[in-house]
């Protein structure tokens, strides 16, 4: 049985999908930390990020960089703060969170809550900043 992300990659758990292409896929977190917050996952279902091949790894993060840009250019922050922690899933991700503080990327605080509105608009305002 694939993973969560597996099932998302594949269309068949709905998500607010960023960006994709052959390798990767980006959607929003369904339970954020902050508005805004992106999983970014490799195709390749792989449970610990630093057991992806080489050429995965660096384009994870290759695949990555624009959406953090558009990340930075979409919400009030002072940076798009990145995290790999690997426990919830069993999936290699990261997260890609606008931040203004360490204490944004702080995994032990409660989720926030957004309305299917809330993530649509983030969605579509992540997108239009994608260069």
């Amino acid at each position: 049985m694939g993973s969560i992300f597996s099932k998302i990659i594949s269309r068949d758990i709905p998500a607010y999908i960023i960006k994709e292409n052959s390798e990767f896929i980006a959607f929003l977190d369904a339970f954020p930390l902050v508005k805004g917050h992106v999983l970014v996952v490799p195709k390749l279902e792989q449970d610990n990020m630093f057991d992806l091949p080489a050429t995965q790894l660096k384009g994870l993060i290759e695949f990555a960089q624009p959406i953090a840009k558009a990340i930075e250019q979409s919400f009030d922050c002072n940076r798009c703060g990145m995290a790999v922690i690997g426990l919830e899933v069993p999936h290699a991700h990261l997260h890609l969170a606008p931040i203004n503080s360490a204490n944004d990327l702080n995994f032990t605080r409660p989720k926030i809550e957004l309305s299917e509105e809330e993530f649509t608009l983030a969605q579509k305002t992540i997108i239009s900043n994608l260069k």
